[in-house]
């Protein structure tokens, strides 16, 4: 992938304006009330409700080929039995904010005010972004995908002035030590590799006023 130039994103902009497209995953009093248990557990909160104040837009691959078994990963309020890794954290199901397709067709899938699970230690102030591809570590996101997280980003940055970073969820783990960070499990942590350095690059070539994550 290459830097965009402004002209072609302006023309692009004026054919179709990057619809978001409306796909709502299951968030039930039963999800809603295990996140709750989640940000007592792991964050030492007792909250009313979960919505947040986001600082961070998060960005991923789902690491599965199709938006159909993408998604199906994020419906249901629990979490699959095939989830060892992160199971013994908490029941509640991951989920995120938004998904693109390969083709870049953008899909929200829940409030952007609520916490999604999708990242350890951020959930709590971040938005999630999952790009569907990236399956066995395949560094293969579309440019069209790339374009509309940079749609995204500017999306989100209108309707939340509070967001100052975009990160990769491969550098989640530079913000440990800092204000951001929320984890009371000093030993929950993964492993992680998405979206890679090379999408993450060329995303902030194409986007300003925004921090990179706190790495060394």
């Amino acid at each position: 992938m290459i830097k965009i130039s402004l002209t072609f994103l302006v023309f692009l902009g004026a054919l179709s304006a990057q619809e978001i497209i409306q796909t709502p995953i299951h968030f039930g009093e039963k999800r809603i009330s295990l996140t709750k248990q989640y940000i007592e557990k792991h964050y030492g909160l007792q909250v009313q409700d979960i919505t947040i104040v986001p600082k961070i837009i998060l960005i991923h691959y789902t690491a599965i080929a199709t938006f159909k078994d993408s998604l199906s990963r994020f419906k249901e309020e629990t979490l699959p039995d095939d989830r060892p890794e992160i199971s013994k954290a908490s029941a509640l199901n991951v989920s995120t904010h938004f998904m693109v397709e390969r083709d870049g067709t953008i899909h929200q899938l829940m409030p952007l005010t609520f916490m999604a699970r999708h990242v350890i230690g951020l959930n709590y102030n971040s938005i999630g972004i999952e790009n569907v591809g990236g399956e066995n570590y395949k560094d293969d996101l579309t440019d069209l995908q790339l374009i509309a997280n940079m749609y995204i980003v500017e999306y989100v940055k209108k309707k939340f002035p509070s967001v100052e970073y975009v990160v990769g969820h491969h550098e989640y783990r530079c913000f440990e030590n800092t204000p951001l960070w929320l984890e009371l499990d000093d030993g929950y942590r993964t492993e992680k590799f998405d979206p890679g350095k090379g999408f993450m690059d060329n995303l902030r070539l194409n986007i300003k006023g925004m921090k990179e994550a706190p790495c060394d």
